[in-house]
């Protein structure tokens, strides 16, 4: 299969996927961006309103809603997309095992499927800072950046876990686990400045303790992006991007034998 019918088959994949996930529903896509602004709306009452969290002196912005979308985003899309890709190819066995098909861009289209919900909610995010904080910055532009790193790091290990997946059906249960452990290290609620310095390394070896990070400077500031910063975070998207597909490339091979 080669390169343009490989990428008319994704379209087709993206497609469908997103379509099956609101087939029959009379609202349609808007669920994707309903859940996670009542998620968000559920955090701000529990944390901002009842627990009285306020952000700390020289935030990004003075706006704790904003703060917590704009951080929230980019583990959206990765969490979504590593624990949809967990089962992805358990779900499809049907096509890897009665066709020539290429595995590999199964994860591939859940993320792209994931996304389409990602720039809907960034959408409504970007604009609510333009008209509510009135405040427009050239960061926007690194944005793309960002969402292409969110989806390495996020479709490299959905590779992996999907491939053990197909050996260790209980790889998906542990990876959902494992995720939520994640999120609640990840400096989306606790601030940088509360971590206790023995757990530094929580922030030092977390790519997605820099995408919130990212993210948050790119919405709500105009400083310039910290240069290390963001060469480490290249350095773990591409690590997670080749690792993965290298990894994945090995175990398919004994997928049609297994599912």
């Amino acid at each position: 299969m080669n390169l343009v019918q490989r990428r008319s088959l994704l379209y087709q994949m993206v497609r469908r996927d997103f379509e099956q996930r609101y087939i029959g529903s009379a609202v349609g896509w808007l669920w994707g961006l309903i859940h996670p602004v009542v998620m968000l709306a559920s955090w701000v009452f529990v944390f901002h309103l009842c627990m009285k969290i306020e952000l700390p002196r020289g935030s990004v912005t003075e706006s704790y809603p904003l703060y917590l979308l704009a951080g929230s985003l980019p583990w959206f899309l990765f969490n979504e997309t590593v624990l949809r890709s967990s089962t992805s190819l358990v779900d499809n066995a049907n096509l890897i095992t009665k066709t020539v098909f290429p595995s590999e861009l199964i994860p591939l289209s859940v993320f792209f499927s994931s996304l389409i919900n990602h720039l809907f909610t960034l959408t409504v995010l970007v604009t609510a800072v333009v008209f509510w904080q009135k405040h427009w910055s050239w960061n926007l532009a690194l944005l793309p950046l960002y969402i292409l790193l969110t989806g390495m790091i996020a479709v490299g290990l959905g590779w992996v876990i999907a491939a053990v997946q197909v050996y260790l059906r209980d790889t998906a249960q542990a990876v959902a686990v494992f995720l939520q452990l994640w999120f609640w290290v990840t400096p989306i609620f606790v601030f940088e400045k509360d971590y206790p310095a023995k757990l530094q390394f929580l922030l030092d070896y977390n790519p997605m303790a820099f995408l919130v990070k990212a993210y948050r400077d790119a919405v709500l500031s105009s400083k310039s992006p910290d240069l290390e910063e963001t060469v480490i975070l290249i350095g773990w998207a591409a690590a997670s991007f080749v690792i993965g597909g290298l990894c994945f490339r090995h175990l398919k091979r004994g997928f049609a034998d297994v599912l």
